[in-house]
């Protein structure tokens, strides 16, 4: 450690610290070092603290994403401190102290590292700190569990202030190595980096230790008759059917993209009496009400509640939410608060099944939940030892319509085009549906690659972004089971469904006379019936959403023109042209769009080419396989060879943010072929 910088021991003393989930949530708490350095411009020694910058993680942290200061005009800020009705002043005052370029923006928290008198400091949000200091008596439970070495700091809003009452106390109590601040987390300082982390682990598993010797045996009171977990493969059934209906109440002021979780923690937690009180009481922490909103929707029905009445009551209960929400806006708004962000819910609870967590995009969905699971620990924790207290309402408002946390929002870069939005591709592990599947990513789009090869379509998956973004499932589309399946894992992956693009195909070129019954059957049922079971499975999810959505059919220039030895294939993609109209006209009631894309001559990545289409086209037109991509090409209007990334491109533009009134067109992308021109 001794040959490390001082901003080398305080990242990997953060990313140690960081990685662990029992000492802090993602993105939560944050550390710091202090350290001297040599002033480039006058060549003297500088008194510096680097401290983890606003927003980012420890377990990922990186010299880059600290913040850099100089001590002595930090400090210096004391005397210009305006008092706590205008400590929001200091966080730009923190921009004149910054060393250099200064790395990161200071966090908010930055006051409680430069002025602690510590060369370490760690600030921490552990579910086992925290159970301390949401407890009704936490007070009296800190003095109990650690002595006069850890002292307890009432509630404070995060800034400036807290800040100066953390040196305080530091100063009045030199045998202390950290506190508990109520409500919120903990701190903890030493002398060394070491020394410092030693110190965080020890109020940490104290807390922990302390809590598993003590708990009362049923923290969330007894067994709710009738609310415990259903069997996994039942489970995962129902929350797949709930699922859209559960997006489109998440979703109904800006969309969102969801998670689901069935963990222990949050079944058991359903499964308790005291569930509905504690869910109601909300959360504390600030990182964690900021990301969960500050309590959940909860399902008031059984597990054993069908999926028709459960919708039923979450519908009721979205309505309650919203007006619930809407007063508690209006109850603390001043005249200076930012506007209302939104009344839906980010987590919504429903026992025996699981927890949806939802964001605008799924890692945000995905950490959400994980915050909410961090709450549920905290409350076991202090419901165990005592009552489990938040913090009033009001304080909550105040941090989430914080001027400054509206102002980190609006620094936010703005959304891609397809940001929020949730694409399963069929046929997408090759060729035109990987193209169009790193297409809509790159747009924003979280995509499920579905394909018949399931090893191919995970690789295709992880090349395209990791879970967060792209999800590989197994799908045949003839089959009815196998559909459903791959639309429930979009579902429980992402949330919902919001635009399908129907690419899974095979081709065999043969004349009339040598086109078998099983040919012609079996290119039907993967292209004609495939397209209609995935459309159907997918409409469903899309309806229950009411959010609207884009199913795209990639079908063919040979839809509308006529070749030879083609039968089997193009009165399969004339079935799935006229599929679009049919639902265009069918789905548009629900502001579901369809359209389709006429490819033709895309040879490069072509699975269909590759099977032996591409060697019988050849045949028939009496050129070298090598060299069909190009015989495509000459005769065309544009003389130019169609690629998978073409047909991708078109299909973005179908669903994108510019053709909103478009439904029911076929566009062709076969660089121009007159006779297939639309009529």
């Amino acid at each position: 450690m001794t040959d490390l910088t001082v901003p080398q021991q305080l990242i990997a003393r953060s990313n140690r610290l960081g990685s662990d989930p029992k000492n802090t949530n993602y993105a939560g708490g944050n550390t710091s070092a202090k350290g001297t350095e040599t002033d480039p411009v006058t060549g003297q020694p500088v008194e510096l603290v680097w401290v983890k910058g606003s927003g980012g993680d420890l377990g990922t942290l990186k010299e880059a994403g600290l913040a850099v200061l100089r001590l002595d005009r930090m400090r210096a800020l004391v005397d210009v401190y305006p008092g706590i009705e205008r400590e929001d002043e200091m966080v730009a005052a923190f921009d004149y102290c910054l060393h250099g370029k200064g790395g990161a923006a200071p966090s908010i928290d930055t006051a409680m590292h430069g002025l602690v008198d510590a060369a370490h400091v760690d600030h921490l949000h552990p579910d086992s700190g925290i159970a301390i200091a949401t407890a009704a008596d936490g007070e009296a439970l800190t003095s109990k569990i650690y002595g006069d070495k850890v002292v307890w700091v009432p509630w404070r809003r995060p800034g400036f202030q807290l800040g100066l009452d953390i040196a305080a106390i530091k100063e009045k109590n030199p045998q202390a190595v950290g506190c508990i601040l109520g409500g919120h987390g903990i701190t903890a300082w030493g002398d060394t980096s070491d020394e410092a982390e030693a110190n965080s682990l020890w109020i940490i598993d104290t807390a922990a230790a302390y809590i598993a010797e003590n708990s009362k045996a049923e923290p969330f009171g007894p067994a709710l008759d009738g609310y415990g977990a259903l069997p996994e493969a039942e489970r995962r059934a129902k929350a797949a059917a709930l699922a859209g209906t559960i997006r489109g109440i998440a979703s109904k002021d800006r969309p969102m993209v969801g998670h689901f979780t069935d963990s222990d923690v949050v079944l058991d937690f359903l499964a308790a009496a005291e569930h509905p009180r504690l869910a109601a009481l909300g959360t504390s922490c600030p990182d964690h009400f900021l990301r969960t909103k500050v309590k959940p929707l909860v399902l008031d029905l059984p597990a054993s509640a069908s999926v028709e009445d459960s919708i039923a009551r979450l519908k009721e209960l979205h309505e309650a939410y919203r007006e619930d929400y809407q007063g508690y806006y209006d109850r603390n708004a001043t005249a200076d608060s930012p506007a209302i962000r939104g009344a839906d819910p980010l987590i919504v609870l429903v026992p025996g099944v699981g927890m949806f967590s939802f964001g605008k995009d799924k890692q945000t969905a995905r950490v959400a939940g994980e915050f909410y699971t961090n709450a549920i620990n905290v409350m076991r924790g202090a419901e165990g030892l005592s009552t489990y207290a938040p913090i009033d309402e009001a304080e909550k408002f105040r941090i989430e319509y914080w001027a400054l946390e509206e102002a980190k929002l609006q620094r936010m870069p703005k959304p891609k085009p397809l940001a929020s939005r949730i694409a399963l591709i069929t046929g997408a592990a090759g060729g035109i549906g990987k193209a169009t599947a790193k297409k809509l990513a790159a747009e924003g789009a979280c995509v499920v690659i579905a394909d018949l090869n399931l090893e191919k379509a995970q690789a295709a998956a992880a090349e395209i972004g990791g879970a967060d973004v792209a999800l590989g499932v197994a799908a045949d589309v003839s089959d009815e089971v196998a559909v459903q399946a791959a639309i429930d894992a979009a579902v429980l992956a992402f949330g919902g469904i919001d635009l399908v693009v129907n690419n899974a195909g095979l081709s065999l070129s043969k004349s009339l006379l040598d086109t078998t019954g099983e040919d012609f059957d079996l290119q039907h049922r993967v292209m004609a019936k495939g397209s209609f079971l995935v459309s159907k499975a997918a409409a469903k999810v899309m309806i229950d959403q009411e959010m609207g959505g884009d199913i795209v059919y990639i079908s063919s220039k040979n839809s509308v023109f006529a070749g030879p030895n083609n039968i089997a294939y193009s009165a399969t993609k004339a079935n799935q042209a006229h599929q679009v109209r049919l639902l265009a006209a069918e789905l548009g009631a629900h502001g579901i769009k369809v359209n389709g894309v006429n490819p033709d001559g895309v040879v490069q990545g072509s699975g269909i080419f590759a099977s032996g289409w591409g060697a019988n086209r050849a045949a028939v037109y009496g050129v070298e396989e090598k060299d069909l991509g190009k015989f495509y090409a000459q005769r065309t209007i544009l003389k130019k060879e169609v690629l998978p990334e073409h047909i991708a491109n078109a299909v973005f533009v179908l669903c994108g943010p510019e053709m909103t009134h478009t439904t029911g067109l076929h566009v062709p992308v076969d660089a121009g072929v007159a006779a297939a021109f639309l009529r």
